[in-house]
C-alpha cells in the first residue's frame, strides 16, 4: 500500500481562504533553566506545569486548567493556548495567583527557586485536532516575547526573594483586554517596552507586568498589589514630584527612556552613562531606544558616572 501524499503547502496571496479561529497563548519558561545541573532538569520540568495548573485552580480557571488547546511541555517551561474569552481572568487574577504560587513553593524549597517569565498573546491559528494545530506566527511572537531582553532584565535585576514572575502582554492584547477595561488589572499597572530578543529579526511594542515588584522597581513607584490604592489624602491620579537632579525629570511614576540607559536593580561601578535623558509620567513606565541596564542609578549631570 502506498504512503499517503503530503498536505500541499498554501501559496501565499493566490487566493482567500478561512481565517483560523482566534485563540489566545500563554506561555512560561524558568530563569536560568539551563544552568542547573542534568539530574534537576526532568523534576523542574515535570513541577512547572504543576504549578501553573496550581494555579489555575487557585485562581478559579478550572475550565480552563482543563480545556488547554495544543499544550506543550518545552522543557524549561510549558505553552498552551486556550478561549480568548478568559484572557481578562489570565491576565488578573491569574498571573498574580501565579505568583503567589512560585512564592510558596519557593519558601519551602529544597531545590532551586523556580522563577518564571510568562507571555501573553491571541491570533489566528489552527485548531481542528491537527498535527499542525498552534502552529503560526502568534506562537512564534509569544515565544519571542517570552525571550525578550526587557521581561529577562527584570527578572534577572528583581530580587530573588520577593519577585517570582515577570510577565509581558502583547500590545494585541493590552488594547483589546487591558485598555477595554476587561480585566481586573489596571493599565497603571504595566510597563511599555520594546520587546526585541538578542539575535532574532524582532521587535514589537509589549507591556511588562510584575505582580511583586522589588528594588527600584518600587523606588520608580511599580507597587506591588497590595499597595496600589492611593492613600486617603491623596487625590488619586495627582502627581507628585521628587526630587530631581540635571538631565532626569519626574512626574509621578513612569519612566520614559528615549535614549540612553533605563537602569535597574544593583551594578558595579563600572557602568557609565552619556546623554539622554530620564523622564516620568504618570504610573507607566515607558522605555524607548537604548540599553535597559540592571543595576541601581546614580543621577547626575549628562556624562556623570552612573
Amino acid at each position: 500500500m502506498s504512503s499517503p501524499s503530503p498536505s500541499p503547502v498554501p501559496a501565499p496571496y493566490a487566493e482567500s481562504r478561512t481565517l483560523p479561529p482566534y485563540r489566545a497563548l500563554f506561555a512560561v519558561d524558568a530563569k536560568d533553566f539551563t544552568g542547573l545541573p542534568a539530574v534537576q532538569h526532568g523534576p523542574v520540568s515535570q513541577l512547572i506545569p504543576e504549578l501553573v495548573d496550581q494555579a489555575l485552580e487557585r485562581a478559579g480557571l478550572h475550565e480552563l486548567r482543563d480545556s488547554k488547546r495544543f499544550p506543550a511541555n518545552t522543557g524549561d517551561g510549558v505553552v498552551f493556548g486556550f478561549d480568548p474569552a478568559l484572557l481578562p481572568f489570565v491576565l488578573w487574577p491569574f498571573l498574580g495567583v501565579l505568583d503567589d504560587t512560585l512564592g510558596a513553593y519557593n519558601k519551602q524549597c529544597v531545590g532551586p527557586r523556580i522563577r518564571l517569565r510568562a507571555s501573553v498573546h491571541v491570533g489566528p491559528l489552527p485548531d481542528a485536532d491537527g498535527p499542525g494545530d498552534g502552529n503560526g506566527t502568534p506562537r512564534n511572537d509569544t515565544h519571542r516575547l517570552l525571550d525578550s531582553r526587557p521581561v529577562k532584565a527584570i527578572l534577572t535585576a528583581a530580587s530573588e526573594e520577593v519577585t517570582h514572575l515577570a510577565a509581558v502582554i502583547s500590545q494585541r492584547v493590552y488594547e483589546d483586554v487591558v485598555l477595554g477595561a476587561y480585566t481586573g488589572l489596571h493599565p497603571d499597572r504595566c510597563v511599555e517596552v520594546p520587546a526585541t530578543v538578542e539575535g532574532k529579526n524582532f521587535s514589537q511594542r509589549a507591556w511588562l507586568y510584575v505582580p511583586s515588584p522589588s528594588g527600584n522597581l518600587v523606588q520608580a513607584g511599580v507597587q506591588p498589589r497590595e499597595e496600589s490604592a492611593a492613600p486617603a489624602d491623596t487625590p488619586a491620579g495627582r502627581e507628585q514630584e521628587p526630587a530631581t537632579s540635571p538631565g532626569t525629570h519626574y512626574s509621578g511614576n513612569t519612566q520614559h527612556v528615549g535614549e540612553g540607559a533605563a537602569v535597574m536593580g544593583s551594578v558595579g561601578r563600572d557602568l557609565s552613562y552619556t546623554g539622554g535623558t530620564t523622564t516620568y509620567h504618570g504610573t507607566n513606565q515607558h522605555w524607548g531606544g537604548g540599553d535597559n541596564v540592571s543595576g541601581d542609578k546614580r543621577v547626575g549631570g549628562s556624562g556623570d558616572g552612573r
